[in-house]
């Protein structure tokens, strides 16, 4: 008698990790799934404010308070007597619930999740925040969800996921002098517009991605969400865990297994070449305008900012100081920076590029979303024009709706700010290379 073994259907890696967050063998796309969430993360706009009354009101508690993060970065610091007052709700419910893992005034949350420990491979993680997709980065099946969802998570440690089908995006090649994750997010949007990934599962990979820090990785997964992406997956590799071992994080053993399996069904690939690219630019008011730098034409600007959770980390800061040491901001332009974390801060200061930036003339704001979200310091007037490393340039979200915001890479932001228009960077790059 010859017994035959049953052999698992391979898997995509998003699949891989439904399955395990359901308890499940094999998952497929289009399944609806009740998925265990290991850690859920809000931050002050979208967590107690918003969350107090819709527990009240089903009588429900917090199901785990050891799995809950909370970080204040939406108003901080308060501006007026209403932001103060969110703060002072955030504050007050963590301390009744019980909630350890509070990081106040400590930075934007998809920064400081993974700097202190948080995400991991494997994991399911609901996230208060549309960039919730960053924790795909660290092949973790991060998303991001609304209030009335989160309410839920909270009291059941539960939700329910349809499985999304995936979609591979293939980074050849390397990147080039003054190019950087955020140009090849830009350069994605204007090629596949940003309903490409409409509730699926988007995997980058590629010799490119695999050249990565985690840093310039985390942008990619971030902005799947401006694709679409339900989540922005990169399997994990020796970059990943190295990382994470420098963050404290307890990794298993078997982090590495979490990819896709050969032969898993995969949508759709789509292919670009890194070694290829030009610097990109996005002009008003999608990121899905974007085109090379060059060919917006020298448009001016009143600000430059170099602030959020794609466009702040030190990495970042560095590609700005490398355009500014030894220039000056072109009069007529604020520069402003925002570093996306108080250890970024620090950092930051304590290996020079702070005084770099600011003897360039760039003016030193705190750790938060701010600008970006069209909070606090620096939203701009009627008219006003800026070019931004941030995500998102939609009409009005960094101040009056008739300000025009154009999205770049810290390269580009901080070469617009000399240059007092837009311009492409690599020229300054060179210069400083002669």
């Amino acid at each position: 008698m010859v017994t035959t073994l049953a052999m698992t259907p391979a898997m995509t890696l998003a699949e891989k990790l439904c399955a395990r967050a359901a308890g499940l063998p094999l998952v497929k796309p289009g399944e609806i799934i009740t998925a265990k969430v290991d850690l859920a993360m809000v931050h002050d706009s979208s967590g107690p404010r918003r969350l107090v009354p819709k527990l009240a009101e089903i009588g429900a508690e917090i199901w785990d308070p050891s799995k809950v993060v909370v970080i204040t970065d939406h108003y901080v610091p308060a501006v007026d007597a209403e932001s103060a007052a969110i703060l002072d709700l955030t504050r007050k419910w963590v301390a009744e619930k019980g909630v350890e893992a509070f990081y106040d005034m400590q930075g934007i949350c998809h920064i400081v999740l993974p700097e202190r420990g948080h995400l991991k491979p494997g994991i399911f993680v609901a996230g208060g925040d549309s960039h919730s997709t960053t924790g795909g980065a660290f092949g973790a099946f991060m998303i991001g969800i609304g209030a009335t969802e989160m309410a839920g998570v909270m009291a059941t440690g539960e939700i329910w996921v349809r499985v999304p089908p995936t979609i591979r995006i293939e980074w050849t090649g390397s990147l080039g002098e003054g190019l950087a994750a955020k140009d090849m997010m830009l350069k994605l949007c204007g090629a596949l517009g940003m309903g490409v990934g409409n509730y699926k599962a988007i995997e980058y990979a590629g010799p490119a991605i695999a050249a990565m820090p985690m840093v310039e990785r985390m942008v990619l997964s971030n902005m799947a969400a401006e694709l679409g992406g339900k989540v922005g997956l990169i399997a994990p590799d020796a970059v990943t865990l190295e990382y994470l071992r420098g963050t404290g994080a307890d990794v298993a053993d078997d982090a590495l297994g979490w990819k896709s399996d050969p032969g898993a069904e995969i949508e759709a690939v789509h292919t670009f070449d890194a070694g290829t690219l030009a610097p990109q630019v996005a002009a008003p008011h999608s990121p899905e305008n974007a085109a090379d730098a060059d060919a917006h034409g020298a448009v001016k600007i009143d600000q430059a900012y170099i602030g959020a959770c794609t466009g702040a980390k030190l990495s970042d800061l560095h590609m700005a100081a490398a355009i500014l040491r030894g220039r000056k901001v072109a009069r007529g332009v604020r520069l402003l920076v925002a570093p996306a974390s108080v250890r970024i801060t620090s950092e930051a200061a304590a290996d020079g590029t702070l005084a770099t930036l600011t003897e360039a003339g760039a003016i030193l704001m705190p750790s938060g979303c701010g600008a970006c979200a069209g909070y606090g310091a620096g939203v701009l007037a009627a008219g006003e024009v800026c070019i931004s490393s941030t995500a998102r340039n939609f009409k009005g979200r960094m101040g009056h709706a008739d300000s025009q915001v154009y999205l770049a890479s810290p390269y580009t932001v901080a070469a617009a700010a000399v240059a007092g228009h837009i311009t492409d960077p690599r020229p300054m790059l060179l210069e400083k290379a002669a």
